[in-house]
């Protein structure tokens, strides 16, 4: 679930009456540039206006509970690695990884070696909400997290593909 906040604080008003005024087809591929399904972005899109960013939030939800798994693995394929450039919406990817860019190749090497193990185990990217990580924070949740079961791993992956979604929704509606 989305954590409590003021969405006037963000002044997110206006982008969100911007964001309720575009064209149908505008509307989606802003949304799609947020999360990577095209059901989902249909669906969230087709339901506007929406009166606060909390509906909004609601709304994203609600389409969430309802897609199928390859929808959701279909959405976690748009990303790239960690450490790599890439994925549906390369600016995002690239800002929301800066601390990870940064990093010493030794540890950017340990990343790849672990993202591919990671791929093996679980059939997808690792997915985590990196915007303030170091390499050296992800590569921590990247070897914990492969101790996890299947189940387990697959629903910390959609929450952190949630928190990724928010920051993007948040950012669009602010530019």
């Amino acid at each position: 679930m989305w954590l409590s906040f003021s969405w006037c604080r963000w002044g997110l008003s206006d982008g969100l009456d911007r964001f309720n005024r575009i064209p149908q087809a505008e509307a989606e591929l802003r949304l799609h540039a947020c999360f990577a399904s095209t059901s989902w972005a249909s669906q969230v899109a087709a339901r506007r206006p929406y009166a606060d960013f909390r509906e909004l939030l609601d709304k994203c939800e609600s389409v969430w509970s309802e897609l199928a798994p390859d929808e959701w693995l279909g959405a976690i394929k748009g990303h790239p690695r960690i450490g790599e450039g890439g994925g549906h919406a390369p600016a995002s990817s690239e800002r929301e990884q800066r601390g990870v860019s940064a990093a010493p190749p030794e540890t950017l090497a340990a990343l790849a070696v672990e993202n591919r193990a990671y791929e093996a185990r679980f059939g997808h990217v690792f997915m985590i909400s990196a915007s303030g990580l170091t390499a050296d924070d992800v590569l921590v949740a990247l070897r914990r997290r492969l101790r996890n079961d299947p189940a387990t791993e697959a629903d910390l992956a959609a929450g952190e593909l949630r928190k990724i979604t928010r920051l993007r929704l948040e950012r669009m509606l602010s530019e």
